[in-house]
């Protein structure tokens, strides 16, 4: 019997179900797509599947309602495969006039969506799904919810059971769902096969443009070393340029990267722009991210004692899995994450905003009772900056921890969560 372990997207996909005719899921390759949405269908298309994936593709173009047919919710899986089902599924939610009719997952925004009528608003909701978190793989005890941080407790109390060696380890394995259920030395290859499929196929494929394996590389590389940064598409091109010697201008950079973010592979960060009390210029540039740490430790070529050993790198390489996590329970409860920096160099790592305005602050550190501090007296920086006449005072602020035995609520009111007890 096949095991599955809940996601947090499994809800999510079923609220939007209810609201809408169809609910495209997305996100990068291996993250369970597939298998979160075999959990709640009732019948499924594999467009991919090998030996019909011909007969689907020409039923897509002459006859597309035969593939539709099937009890509800029906799966069209790698939909992008052949992109005017969109419009097949759009026209079958019109005249069913019914919500719950279709999961489509896809792995890719497709290439030729120039075959796609209709952006679908009104019939589509749309999921964005993420490796796991570890509350989601099970490392996390899961004792402080995010959504309680938001109602301000008073104090909060709960034990970590998770040590800088296991933190290293989990870094490397990234939360990709297969990966959870195996032997820890098989675990950690699995980043490398993803990121060899990356390189040799995926970018290549996602729009039929051949692109060189050593500059995607390269890219990657450069990408993991500035995790966490604001760094331009020409500050990667002078990065690059060390190791790349063909001619190499901005506009490839930036093409790679395009390819990059239509396989999910990369999820950069917005920023945050909050009203001030005072007149102080916000950075607005992305924040770089990989969408699974683990990406950035096999294109850095790493191992969890490399991580133990370079506790610099380590803490970018944290930080890429609290903001993986973050944004996963950030989904769960209707908000995104955002980065703030400003021209005085004070920066927060994360910002995690509802739609009703309410929103925390968030410090991420591997630990220690001096970066601990470090981070408190940011967040209170920060705090004291933001003009609560124009806007809601932030809700809770946090540092979030690799180590520490315990999370808890200091007398300033700042919250010292490990990542090890966090769930949404």
């Amino acid at each position: 019997m096949r095991e599955y372990k809940t996601r947090i997207a499994d809800e999510l996909i079923k609220k939007k179900l209810k609201g809408k005719g169809a609910v495209l899921v997305e996100g990068p390759k291996w993250c369970g797509k597939t298998t979160t949405s075999e959990e709640l269908a009732n019948s499924v298309l594999y467009m991919s599947k090998p030996d019909s994936v011909k007969q689907n593709l020409m039923l897509a173009d002459i006859s597309p309602s035969l593939l539709l047919t099937g009890e509800v919710p029906r799966l069209i899986d790698e939909w992008q495969i052949a992109p005017k089902l969109w419009d097949a599924v759009r026209y079958e939610v019109d005249h069913r006039s019914e919500e719950g009719q279709f999961i489509l997952t896809g792995s890719a925004v497709p290439a030729e969506s120039d075959a796609m009528q209709h952006t679908g608003t009104g019939r589509f909701a749309w999921v964005l799904m993420r490796p796991m978190s570890l509350f989601e793989s099970g490392e996390s005890n899961g004792s402080v919810r995010l959504k309680d941080l938001f109602e301000t407790p008073e104090k909060i109390a709960a034990i970590n059971a998770l040590n800088l060696q296991k933190i290293a380890f989990l870094v490397c394995r990234g939360g990709w769902p297969r990966a959870t259920f195996m032997e820890d030395e098989v675990a950690l290859e699995q980043a490398y096969d993803y990121y060899d499929a990356i390189v040799n196929q995926d970018i290549s494929r996602v729009d039929g443009v051949r692109r060189s394996a050593e500059r995607v590389k390269t890219l990657m590389r450069s990408y993991a070393r500035n995790q966490g940064g604001q760094v331009s598409n020409a500050m990667l091109k002078a990065d690059m340029q060390a190791n790349d010697a063909d001619s190499l201008d901005e506009d490839t950079v930036m093409s790679y990267v395009n390819a990059l973010k239509k396989i999910f592979v990369i999820e950069d960060m917005p920023a945050w722009n909050p009203n001030l009390r005072s007149k102080t210029a916000i950075r607005t540039a992305d924040t770089r991210y990989f969408i699974d740490p683990s990406i950035a430790v096999a294109a850095l070529g790493l191992g969890p004692n490399d991580l133990i050993y370079d506790l610099e790198t380590f803490g970018l390489l944290f930080e890429t899995m609290c903001i993986r996590d973050l944004r996963v329970f950030a989904d769960a409860l209707g908000g995104s994450v955002y980065h703030y920096r400003d021209k005085s160099g004070l920066e927060c790592d994360a910002v995690i905003h509802l739609r009703n305005g309410s929103y925390g602050l968030v410090e991420i550190k591997i630990g220690g009772e001096e970066a601990i501090e470090h981070g408190a007296t940011t967040l209170k920086s920060l705090r004291e900056k933001i003009d609560t006449d124009r806007m809601k005072a932030p809700a809770f602020s946090m540092v979030l921890t690799a180590v520490g035995d315990y999370a808890y609520r200091r007398e300033d009111g700042v919250y010292v969560v490990p990542i090890g007890c966090l769930r949404d």
